[in-house]
């Protein structure tokens, strides 16, 4: 198993650099059920913000992207489920994907509630202003 990059992952999704995405097209195709690629939440998270700044997608199109991501038999999430829920918050209001991160993991690991001074985590995440 060969953990992978943000950077890794952009040039092949995006296939926008003519050095880098060509060896990264190899080396995702070499990738296998048996020796899969791993992709951790933090890279998840990097890749978002790649997408979003560099790229300027959509939030559509990252819901996306990272669905896709999740369907690939040769990659292993990191907390997939918890990456999942992220991407359903995301995609259905205006919360920043780091903020929907924090919010599925926080209810993964069973807490009771999130608290935020964040208004929009707030309605959107699932968070609890504190007051």
């Amino acid at each position: 198993m060969t953990g992978l990059d943000a950077n890794v992952l952009a040039r092949f999704l995006l296939d926008d650099d003519a050095l880098q995405s060509p060896k990264t097209a190899r080396f995702m195709g070499s990738l296998t059920v048996e020796d899969p690629g791993w992709v951790g939440v933090a890279t998840i998270l990097e890749l978002v913000w790649v997408l979003i700044s560099k790229n300027r997608f959509d939030r559509k199109t990252i819901a996306k992207t990272l669905e896709q991501l999740l369907l690939q038999e040769e990659l292993l999430i990191e907390q997939e489920s918890v990456v999942q829920s992220a991407i359903q918050l995301f995609r259905s209001g205006d919360a920043d994907f780091a903020d929907c991160l924090i919010a599925a993991s926080a209810q993964a690991a069973r807490c009771t509630q999130t608290v935020t001074f964040d208004r929009i985590a707030a309605r959107d995440a699932g968070m609890e202003l504190l007051a």
